[in-house]
Formats: C-alpha cells, sequence, structure tokens
C-alpha cells in the first residue's frame, strides 16, 4: 500500500533527479545554456512588459467605466429629484401619490441607464428620522442587498448630495464579477431623505481584460518559443562547427593525422577551419618527420648495437687471455690489462641496455611469467650485494612483513629492478644502513629500498627515470652502471602493469618503492602496501599496516644464512630483524649472477633453500 511518505519520496527523487539533468547539461552544453540564458532574460522581460500593459489597460478601461457610471447615476439622480419634485409642486400628495411617484421614479431611471452588464436600483430610507409621511424601501428584482454595507450607508447619508462610489463582488451563479456601487440622496417632501443605490455589473469590462490578459499571455510564450528557436538556430551555427573542430582534435589526437575540419562558405567560422587545418597539416609532417626520425634512431641504435657485438665477443676473449697472463707481465702492463677486462665489461653492460631500451623502444618485449615468492627474491638480492656493501661500509637491513605468497611475475626483470634499486641505495648511501621492506595487502606487493644518502631535492626526483641523466654530473660511479638502469627499471615495472615511486629531499636520502599487482590484468593500480608521502613531506621509513590475509610466514631461510623475520618495519630507525650471512654464504652469492643461479632465485627455490607453507 502506497502511503504519503512513498509518495513524498517518490517525488523528491523525481526532482533531484531532474536537477541533476538540467545541471549535467548546464555544464556540458554551449547551445543549451545559451537557449535557456536567452529564453530566461527574454521570459522576464515579457512578463514585465506585459505586465505593466496590462495594468495600464485595466487602470484606463475601469477610469472610462467608472466616468461613465458617474454620469449615468449623476443623470439619474436628477431625473428622479426632478420627478419628485415636480409632483409636490402641484399638489399635496397623499401616501399612494407618493409611493406611485417612487415607482414611476424606478423605472425612469433603470429606462435611461446604458450599461452593458446591466443595472440594479434600490431606494432605501435613511434610518433615523421622524416624517408624517414614509414611502417603503424598493428594490429591483435579484437586487444584491450584501453588497450595500453599512459602511457606504453612512458615507451616503453623511455627504448628501454627492455621489459615492464602492467597488464591489457581485455572484452571478457561483461566478463572482466586478461589480460598483453608487449612492445619492433623494428628498422627498412630507417623506424625508431617502437614499438611490445603483450597482453596476463590470463584467463586459472585466471579460475585455481577460481577453487582453490571454492575447498578451499567448503572444508572450509564443515570442519567447520564437526567441528561444531562433536563438538555438544561431548558437548552432556557432556551436556546430565547435564540435566538428573538437572531434577532429580528439581523432588526430587518436593517430588519425589525417582527418581535417571541412570548410564551408568564406565566413569566420570558415577561417577557423582553415587556420586549424593548416596546423593540423604542419603538426602531422612534424609527427611524421619526428617518428621517422626516431624510427630511424631506434634502428641505428639497434643495428649498431648488434654490429659491436661479434668484435666485443673478439675483443673479450682476447682481453680474458690477456687478463689471465697479467701476472706475468710487468705491473704497469698488468694493471692496463685489469683495467681493459674492467672496461670490456662495462662496455658490454652497456651494450645489453641498449638493446633492451631499443626493444622497448619498437615495443617488442613479452613477458615471462612464473610464480616468485617476492620476499626470496628480495632477500636474494641482498645477500648477493651483501659484499659490495661491506666494501663500502654499508649495512644492507632487511625486513620482510609481507610478500610471502607467490607472485606472476618476470623473474629475470623484477630481479633486474632489485639490482639496480640496491646498487644505486649502495653507491648513494654515504656508508649508512640501506634499508630493504617487502610487504603487501590484499591488491599489492611492494618492495622499498631506502638509504640514508645525500638525496635529492624534488626537481631531480622527477627526472631520475630520465635515460642518461644524472644528478651531479661530477659524481663518478663506484659501482659500475650504464646510466639506463633506472630507465630499464621504470619500463620492466610498467610491463608488469606497476610502478616505481621515489621520495627523496636534501640529506633524507631516497626511497624508491616498487609496487606489483598481486594479480595480472586487475586494472590500474590506486594504492600501494607501502605508500609514500608528498615529497615535501618528512618520511620516517616504510609504514607497515599488514593485511595479508593469505600469510601466516613466520620465518623464511635462504642457502645464504640469512633469516628473514616477518615482524613489522621499522620507522626511521632500524629494522626490528636484520640479515646475517656467514663468510661461507658471501662467496656463494658473491657469483649468483650467473645465468644459472638467477633463473633458480628468482623463483626462490634456489638449491638448499628451505620453502615455507606460505611460499609454497
Amino acid at each position: 500500500m502506497t502511503t504519503v511518505r512513498d509518495v513524498r519520496r517518490r517525488v523528491s527523487g523525481w526532482l533531484r533527479s531532474g536537477l541533476r539533468a538540467l545541471a549535467f547539461l548546464w555544464r556540458r552544453s554551449l547551445m543549451f545554456r545559451a537557449v535557456a540564458i536567452t529564453v530566461l532574460t527574454t521570459g522576464l522581460a515579457v512578463t514585465v512588459i506585459g505586465t505593466a500593459i496590462m495594468l495600464s489597460i485595466s487602470n484606463n478601461v475601469y477610469n472610462q467605466r467608472r466616468d461613465q457610471i458617474e454620469a449615468e447615476s449623476e443623470r439619474a439622480t436628477i431625473l428622479a429629484q426632478n420627478i419628485f419634485d415636480a409632483a409636490t409642486a402641484a399638489e399635496d400628495n397623499n401616501q399612494v401619490e407618493l409611493e406611485t411617484l417612487q415607482n414611476e421614479a424606478q423605472r425612469s431611471i433603470l429606462s435611461t441607464t446604458t450599461s452593458p452588464g446591466g443595472t440594479d436600483i434600490a431606494i432605501l430610507r435613511t434610518p433615523g428620522q421622524n416624517t408624517t409621511q414614509s414611502l417603503q424601501n424598493i428594490a429591483s428584482q435579484d437586487f444584491p442587498d450584501a453588497v450595500i454595507s453599512s459602511s457606504l450607508r453612512k458615507t451616503v447619508a453623511k455627504n448628501a448630495g454627492q455621489l459615492s462610489l464602492q467597488p464591489v463582488s457581485l455572484d452571478d451563479r457561483g461566478r463572482v464579477n466586478p461589480g460598483l456601487a453608487v449612492g445619492s440622496t433623494l428628498q422627498i417632501p412630507s417623506a424625508g431623505q431617502y437614499e438611490l443605490y445603483l450597482v453596476y455589473d463590470l463584467s463586459d469590462a472585466q471579460k475585455t481584460l481577460d481577453f487582453v490578459s490571454q492575447t498578451l499571455s499567448i503572444g508572450g510564450v509564443a515570442l519567447v518559443v520564437l526567441i528561444g528557436l531562433v536563438t538555438s538556430l544561431v548558437v548552432r551555427l556557432v556551436v556546430v562547427p565547435v564540435r566538428v573542430a573538437a572531434a577532429t582534435s580528439r581523432k588526430i589526437a587518436a593517430g588519425r593525422l589525417e582527418e581535417r575540419i571541412p570548410v564551408r562558405g568564406e565566413d569566420d567560422i570558415a577561417i577557423l577551419a582553415t587556420s586549424f587545418n593548416g596546423m593540423a597539416d604542419v603538426m602531422s609532417r612534424q609527427i611524421t618527420q619526428l617518428a621517422e626520425l626516431s624510427r630511424v634512431q631506434q634502428r641505428f641504435v639497434s643495428d649498431v648495437s648488434h654490429e659491436l657485438r661479434t668484435p666485443l665477443t673478439t675483443i673479450r676473449l682476447a682481453g680474458d687471455v690477456i687478463f689471465d697472463a697479467r701476472h706475468s707481465f710487468e705491473p704497469a702492463i698488468g694493471r692496463s690489462a685489469e683495467l681493459l677486462h674492467a672496461q670490456v665489461e662495462r662496455f658490454e653492460l652497456l651494450l645489453a641496455d641498449l638493446l633492451e631500451i631499443s626493444r622497448y623502444d619498437a615495443q617488442a618485449v613479452q613477458l615471462e611469467t612464473e610464480p616468485v615468492v617476492l620476499a626470496a627474491l628480495a632477500t636474494d638480492i641482498v645477500d648477493e650485494f651483501r659484499p659490495l656493501a661491506e666494501s663500502a661500509g654499508v649495512e644492507l637491513q632487511l625486513a620482510t612483513p609481507g610478500g610471502h605468497v607467490a607472485t606472476d611475475v618476470d623473474g629475470r626483470r623484477i630481479r633486474r629492478v632489485l639490482r639496480n634499486l640496491v646498487g644505486n641505495a649502495i653507491e648513494h648511501g654515504e656508508a649508512r644502513p640501506v634499508q630493504v621492506v617487502v610487504d603487501s595487502d590484499r591488491e599489492t606487493v611492494a618492495i622499498a629500498v631506502r638509504d640514508s644518502g645525500v638525496g635529492m631535492p624534488p626537481q631531480d626526483a622527477d627526472r631520475v627515470f630520465d635515460r642518461f641523466w644524472r644528478a651531479d654530473p661530477s659524481r663518478q660511479r663506484t659501482i659500475g652502471g650504464t646510466g639506463l638502469g633506472l630507465a630499464i627499471s621504470l619500463e620492466d615495472a610498467h610491463l608488469h602493469g606497476g610502478r616505481i615511486d621515489v621520495w627523496s629531499q636534501r640529506g633524507e636520502g631516497s626511497v624508491f618503492v616498487l609496487t606489483l599487482p598481486r594479480r595480472r590484468g586487475a586494472g590500474e593500480l590506486t594504492g600501494s602496501a607501502i605508500p609514500l608521502p608528498p615529497s615535501d613531506e618528512p618520511y620516517d621509513g616504510p609504514r607497515h599496516d599488514h593485511d595479508d590475509s593469505t600469510s601466516t610466514s613466520t620465518s623464511t631461510s635462504t642457502p645464504t644464512g640469512t633469516t628473514t623475520s616477518p615482524e613489522p618495519s621499522w620507522h626511521g630507525a632500524a629494522p626490528s630483524t636484520s640479515t646475517s650471512t656467514s663468510a661461507a654464504a658471501r662467496t656463494s652469492t658473491s657469483t649468483s649472477t650467473s645465468a644459472s643461479t638467477g633463473t633458480r632465485a628468482s623463483t626462490g627455490t634456489g638449491p638448499g633453500t628451505r620453502r615455507t607453507e606460505d611460499d609454497r
């Protein structure tokens, strides 16, 4: 059963929906705004002007009818007074003769009135008189006694010899018509003072005013509609070309560089279309030239990289022979052999990175995913870099409160990303601790690498992923590198549907957070298991807000003897658990860059690795 409350709720819902639709049209449609503003302002102007015209006509009609009624009433009063005066001057009238004169006066007045709406008449004795004779009150049939108010009678009796007018409302079978009551006095000898009341029906004037009002209303509405249609047509002449230009620009932005705006006529719109098409032609040529130049550049880098591989392989073989025999040479020649060997290795890395970045430019990169436990992968990377960190006086710290569940990723690429992040942290760590944290939530897995080195200003942090860019060009590399590591790492993260976030401040160090989705194809990432604050706010370390409902791991052992505990991560100080590596473990991890070891470590199941229940 529908109640009043339900009806109100539905009506309010419809109103809200209508208002939202109007607000949407107001924001999105220039034509709707222009037509709406024009119609509203025109409607307001028509209403004001129509009201002023109607008031002027009403006042004019009313004044004319009032003047006519006053003249008729004055003539009727004089006529009746003359009838009584003429009869009483000839002879003394008795009661019967006075009544006859009264009826004659009534007939004469009704015959002389010309009001189109009709006139009612009444002759009433003024109360409070003592005379020898008196006449009965008479009135025409259907005389509206109710409209003769006591205030009107008092005014008429007080202002003898003058006309008194009062607007009244007349009931005509349920309809209310306007009227005008006019009162005057008659002096009848031997009978005293009597009051003459004439009630005029003004329905004819009201009909005229109604007709004029209806005509003005219909004309005003028609004028507003016509102006609205004209405005919509005029605005359409401007809006449609703008919409065509917007659609064409979207098509050009989508890669359809041959799209152009049709040019019609020679007006301003045609000039705009011609200018737009000229701009599109220039942009199309420039984009085509840049695309061709980019393809030539990519092809050049790829061809040069491939062509350099053969002589580089020969140089590498000859260099290895010389390097192996360096102890039999003089010290200066032996040192030269070591430098040659190191630079050849660096040249090989540069060629590999150039080939990799050219594959990304050519969009020829494919993922080779497999289940990888990122906590175990991070542990392997920390153990791999521990000898280098110790030689640089840097303490590597690891905490894995999350990331113990296998995630489908390309293990080789994620390992390369972590190598770049950890290697850069060691290089720029200023011999201070470097912290690695692995955490996860229901949607993402994140790995944070933080150093406490010199840090970077915000403008440098925005360019840190640019190719061959260095914040301090005078700073020498201590662990090699080609200048393409972070650029390739960012491409690897994007290839997985993830991202790399950066926080850095001068004197506070830097934090790089690799965030990956736990499920492929989950859409754009909106959060991270390790969120970072804005660059202008302080950062006290990776915050632990762990919600890994599928993880129940308590510890993980690695083949190198490193133990990580899934405890909450630290806040600015040392982690709650640190890693320790035996000498034997360090020896084994120093050679983990080989292909076979890298493959095993990427899945977290290398020789001697004990997998926990969660890792399985």
